[in-house]
């Protein structure tokens, strides 16, 4: 848990944290106590990587495969042109 904390920091994760956070400290000023709960979960998924602020889903399930270069050469093509009455 300490290392998921501490390492693959990324800009999305820092931005859901803070948006969080500020959500959290807003609700609490304006006694808005279901916008904590709200501010909670972002602040959560950037403090401990999980669902978007992961970037991946957490355990590599969404990541994909960079595609394969294809060996195809690139052909002439023929016009034809079309006139119009």
């Amino acid at each position: 848990m300490k290392e998921r904390i501490l390492t693959n920091w990324t800009f999305t994760r820092a931005l859901y944290l803070i948006i969080g956070i500020t959500v959290i400290v807003q609700s609490v000023m304006s006694q808005q106590w279901f916008g904590v709960a709200f501010g909670g979960y972002f602040a959560s998924m950037g403090l401990f990587a999980f669902g978007c602020a992961a970037g991946n889903c957490y355990g590599g399930n969404c990541a994909t495969e960079p595609q394969q270069k294809s060996n195809t050469t690139i052909e002439d093509v023929e016009f034809e042109e079309v006139k119009t009455k």
